[in-house]
């Protein structure tokens, strides 16, 4: 007698090879495919950064803090067994505790250029948000607006620098084209460390010195030091669009992993009156060292990267972070903080031969912070969008 396997349905593929067949993410295999997925479209975009698989790994398991109070859901688009396409949709408690609009958010996106595709993989997100008691979406986040945002809609030409994406110039239309209207602009500036300062601004940081004490980050109490950082942070963005706060152990995880990268003196705190009032903090831009290890550090991975952080070093960096904290923004001293942070950074980045600095992300209308960077010589070379759509108000 011959026994003829029943097949499980979740892995029976279309009659139709050409089908488009969209599958939650709901095991090791499918995950797999989730993650390594980026690697088929990017496959001769020279500035694409493969991403380190062990990073990836960590950040859709339940390591990620963030998933201790969000939760997320992936689906992967197939064609003839391969696979085409990715999408991931989250609900974070803390965002809908803040705003009450009942909104979650898509990230992860990416996806060969065929809009079945994407109108395959946004109809899956859609419905499992709404079926979440979502009437809202807006995106991409991958997966948190605290980790990377924004779809890149200028600035293909040269690399993402660490935690900030890039994407095919196709992604936009094909996502307007799913019903999806441009919610809000995230800016990137670049800056090379030799600007000069305004004689006005040179004139405000002299007459108000006296009150600013400028030191850098003290790592033998680290732990305490990140939740300064994280309290200037969420008090200076709090008015934001989309803002939701870093828990302590969102901060501390990205603290800790940042802090092993920098030096201390690329970690600036402002203080007047004994009070921690503002903050700054440089990275080295790890893409620059990373970008041809494919992802992997094993065997040999690992070896360069030590080597290209300790030895060489990268020559691009980034500002990830930078605060005032709110009772300061409207007054002289707000300007001040911000700029006495900035000029302490310089000096460390000349010292580690920082070449190039970019300034993101910053809000499309935080046009006090866009003075800032661009009295600074900050130009505008990149910028992200983010999405948003009423649920069941797209096509079918």
């Amino acid at each position: 007698m011959i026994s003829i396997p029943t097949p499980n349905p979740r892995d029976v593929m279309p009659a139709d090879k050409d089908a488009l067949d969209v599958r939650p993410v709901d095991d090791d295999a499918r995950l797999k495919d989730f993650i390594h997925l980026p690697w088929s479209i990017y496959y001769n975009d020279p500035n694409w950064v493969p991403p380190l698989l062990i990073e990836q790994k960590q950040r859709y398991s339940r390591k990620n803090p963030f998933l201790e109070h969000a939760r997320w859901q992936g689906w992967v688009a197939y064609r003839a067994g391969k696979p085409v396409g990715r999408i991931s949709a989250q609900i974070d408690p803390l965002y809908l505790e803040r705003y009450t609009d009942r909104t979650g958010h898509f990230g992860s996106l990416e996806a060969e250029n065929d809009p079945a595709i994407f109108t395959g993989l946004f109809q899956a997100a859609e419905a499992w948000l709404a079926r979440e008691g979502m009437t809202h979406v807006t995106g991409p986040f991958t997966l948190s607006i605290n980790e990377e945002a924004g779809l890149l809609i200028d600035g293909f030409d040269t690399p993402p620098r660490i935690m900030m994406g890039h994407n095919p110039p196709w992604y936009s239309a094909h996502i307007e084209a799913c019903g999806f209207t441009p919610a809000r602009d995230l800016l990137a500036y670049h800056q090379p460390p030799s600007y000069e300062f305004s004689p006005k601004v040179k004139r405000l940081l002299e007459r108000l010195s006296g009150q600013i004490h400028i030191r850098q980050l003290n790592r033998k109490a680290l732990d305490s030091e990140l939740e300064i950082l994280r309290h200037i942070f969420n008090d200076a963005w709090s008015e934001n669009w989309g803002f939701v706060p870093f828990t302590k152990a969102e901060f501390q995880e990205v603290g800790k992993a940042m802090t092993l990268l920098l030096d201390d003196d690329f970690v600036q705190i402002a203080e007047v009156d004994g009070e921690p009032a503002a903050m700054i903090i440089g990275l080295p831009d790890i893409n620059q060292a990373i970008q041809d290890l494919n992802g992997r550090l094993l065997p040999f991975g690992w070896l360069k990267l030590l080597w290209r952080i300790k030895v060489r070093y990268p020559t691009r960096a980034r500002i990830p972070l930078m605060g005032v904290l709110k009772k300061y923004h409207q007054t002289r001293l707000g300007p001040a903080l911000a700029f006495a942070v900035t000029e302490a950074l310089r000096e460390p980045f000349v010292r580690r031969g920082i070449e190039d600095v970019e300034m993101s992300w910053i809000l499309d209308n935080n046009q006090a912070m866009r003075n800032i960077i661009e009295q600074l010589g900050g130009v505008e070379y990149k910028r992200y969008r983010l999405y948003e759509k009423q649920l069941g108000s797209g096509t079918d």
